[in-house]
């Protein structure tokens, strides 16, 4: 079994309240396991509300079958930093989308993971944790189950799970640290581009100066919550764009993209319960473009 508890108490009226108090399973993904027969009282699935005594062991079964035929399969080099059971998370190359799109039908990171589940006989709905921008660097999750999806996306909600990136800004900064706290929005008549508004999401980003040279500065970012866009918009704000961000800035000769690196993660594995903390070394493009 993937989760287990053992009644010890008459705390618990049924097994519903069970799995939503002692795993925070959701209404929706226990009707899915009851459906599938993946929730057992004494190693016997359930089929109804049963009588609940001191001792009985509950357990869930997290792994079943999925449809995730509406993603195609490509074959390309992924590179693994962290597998279990549970979860699979990858170093994602800048260039490269993290989910299809009419113009990434087939070559983006979830494509290249589902060729990779059905290598191992894994079926299962691709489902991402944590998004990146198609020419932003780094670490990139993929849970195997909804259970560790939602559990993850939930510690990402209550700051549990932190989120830390490396980047070039164009320029010296005044402030060699500080907290950038400016609210963030889509701007008006873009799908894509997004703008401070002080109508919009509260966006906080954390900063610290690590490396100055020739006009340019490598920042350590550490955000506080995850708008799109997020370091990229709150750089701008700064005065200082990302290097390479056409977006939000210019192009650039030292690098082909926007210097931004997803470096480091930590977060609390919803199985284990042990703080998982997951680093993915800087780009050499990175690297080479402070040096001038």
């Amino acid at each position: 079994m993937d989760l287990a508890y053992t009644i010890n108490s008459n705390k618990y009226d049924n097994i519903k309240q069970i799995l939503k108090e002692e795993f925070a399973i959701s209404s929706r993904l226990f009707l899915k396991l009851k459906r599938e027969n993946h929730i057992y009282l004494n190693d016997t699935p359930i089929t109804h509300d049963n009588i609940l005594h001191q001792g009985d062991i509950i357990g869930v079964d997290l792994n079943f079958v999925e449809d995730n035929s509406n993603i195609v399969s490509t074959k390309m080099d992924l590179k693994v930093l962290y597998e279990d059971n549970y979860m699979l998370i990858l170093d994602k190359p800048s260039g490269i989308a993290v989910h299809p799109s009419l113009s990434h039908f087939e070559t983006s990171l979830s494509n290249g993971v589902k060729y990779y589940f059905d290598s191992i006989g894994l079926q299962r709905k691709i489902r991402i944790v944590n998004r990146l921008d198609r020419d932003t660097s780094g670490i990139v999750i993929f849970a195997k189950n909804e259970y560790i999806q939602e559990g993850l996306i939930s510690q990402m909600k209550n700051n549990i799970f932190q989120k830390e990136y490396i980047g070039i800004l164009v320029g010296i900064l005044d402030n060699k640290y500080g907290t950038i706290d400016a609210p963030i929005s889509r701007k008006e008549n873009s799908i894509i581009e997004r703008c401070i508004d002080k109508n919009g999401q509260s966006s906080i980003t954390h900063y610290q100066v690590i490396d100055e040279n020739n006009n340019m500065s490598l920042v350590h970012f550490k955000l506080e919550t995850g708008r799109a866009h997020q370091i990229r918009v709150h750089s701008k704000f700064l005065g200082h764009p990302i290097l390479g961000d056409t977006l939000y800035g210019t192009s650039s000769n030292l690098i082909s993209r926007q210097a931004l690196h997803s470096q480091k993660v930590k977060f609390i594995h919803p199985i284990t319960k042990k703080e998982m903390t997951i680093v993915s070394p800087i780009p050499k493009d990175i690297e080479n473009a402070i040096r001038g």
